[in-house]
């Protein structure tokens, strides 16, 4: 079956326009994805469907400020970035969350096309280090987590009949701006007069976590988690404060003179401080030294007496709200909160379904990248994506479980045949 030439021109081959800096000349082409293709002859007839705007009622009136560009990276973004960077957990914990979603198949509908989509899959370049479908979805569901929005563009090659790779650009240069209609957001890159936007937006994918009312961006993952960690890290500086003050152990030696003595008080201490000062050097050296002294001599530990704050309690309720919001079992971030702690069928429903949650955002992004490259193949883009299911339960549990249903099931057969022996007789 002869390819289907993607209808574009060369001026964006090999070079993603969501760049930041957009300076060439490229015509508007035909929508992609909008197009309807014919089958006859044996050769494709692209015909573009016309669609009337559609009319919301209950929309707001545009504001002056709506038609303002806006970012697509939040505000608090540099925040979120340094939540990951000092609270491990929390990087951790998006980390899991992303390995145990993605994790999927794609089925094409024509069966000729599934050894090449398997191939395309594979193989496909994301950016300028990583390969793979996979990959590119693993970090498209990481910027998602993380910011609340994720953008993705498929780049083709300089003939624009095929893909040459998949770009995820930094979301810190990318802005939007109210469409016509509250359903329609032009992307645009650029800043102040250089700003435009995209010539081909059907080849930018774009995906909101959470998005409020009336709202096109996203709520990050993080959102409400910087007041709490800010504390957290309080904590923590504290106790590090502590340790460098206290951990490191020093001593306070201290002479005191006998009544009437007549000894020099100030050279006694100048001998005893020479002493102590070389033994503990000694003692540095992995030498072993002792230390004597003639006279009334107090060696103690400074601070020795005090103690340090208990931070087990308020350190664990901060965890635990972390941990809520992060929706992921305390355990699997290396909290140890109980000795017999344990994943339950309940909560591992709950967490399943949180990744089932993720997974509903991917599959139309998986699906439409999938499609353009059949469409290229000059198949059939009608494409499935299978995720694979997601076992967070024990294996052994599992397997003893099963063992004692088929124990069960052999046991009800013998009764069951023992019966209607005893009823013939």
């Amino acid at each position: 079956m002869p390819k289907a030439r993607v209808p574009y021109k060369n001026g964006i081959a090999e070079r993603p326009q969501t760049l930041r800096e957009f300076e060439r000349k490229i015509d508007f082409p035909l929508p992609l994805f909008p197009a309807v293709v014919h089958a006859g002859s044996g050769q494709g007839r692209v015909t573009e469907q016309k669609a009337g705007r559609a009319a919301v009622q209950t929309a707001p009136q545009p504001r002056q400020e709506c038609w303002q560009p806006r970012r697509f990276l939040p505000a608090e973004a540099p925040l979120y970035l340094a939540l990951r960077q000092s609270v491990p957990l929390i990087d951790a914990a998006l980390q899991k969350i992303v390995r145990l979603t993605v994790d999927f198949t794609l089925a094409a509908e024509d069966p000729r096309a599934q050894e090449a989509l398997n191939r395309f899959a594979a193989e496909v370049p994301v950016g300028a280090s990583s390969v793979g479908l996979t990959a590119f979805a693993g970090q498209y569901l990481d910027s998602l987590l993380c910011y609340g929005n994720a953008v993705g563009e498929v780049v083709l090659n300089q003939d624009c009949e095929s893909i040459a790779g998949l770009y995820l650009p930094p979301l810190s240069h990318l802005t939007f701006l109210q469409g016509g209609s509250p359903l329609d957001a032009v992307i645009c890159t650029g800043e102040g007069k250089n700003r435009r936007p995209l010539p081909c937006p059907e080849l930018v994918h774009f995906t909101a976590l959470h998005p409020a009312p009336g709202e096109i961006t996203g709520q990050s993952l993080l959102s409400g988690l910087p007041a709490i960690s800010r504390v957290l890290l309080q904590i923590y500086s504290a106790i590090g404060k502590n340790f460098e003050r206290m951990g490191n152990l020093r001593y306070a030696v201290t002479y005191h003179p006998a009544p009437g003595d007549q000894t020099d008080a100030a050279a006694v201490a100048g001998e005893i401080s020479r002493e102590w000062s070389a033994a503990m050097q000694a003692a540095a050296d992995g030498e072993i030294r002792d230390f004597v002294a003639v006279g009334d001599v107090d060696i103690k530990v400074i601070g020795a007496d005090n103690q340090f704050i208990a931070t087990e309690v308020p350190v664990r309720q901060l965890l635990e709200q972390i941990v809520a919001k992060l929706g992921l079992p305390p355990f699997w971030l290396g909290l140890s909160w109980s000795s017999t702690e344990r994943m339950s069928s309940q909560q591992s429903d709950l967490l399943t379904g949180e990744l089932e949650f993720y997974r509903r955002l991917l599959t139309p992004v998986l699906t439409k990248i999938a499609g353009l490259f059949l469409r290229t193949q000059g198949c059939s883009p009608a494409v499935t994506v299978n995720w694979l299911p997601i076992s967070l339960q024990d294996e052994t549990e599992e397997a003893t479980a099963r063992l004692t249903r088929a124990k069960a099931e052999e046991l009800e057969r013998k009764l069951a045949a023992a019966a209607g022996k005893e009823v013939k007789e």
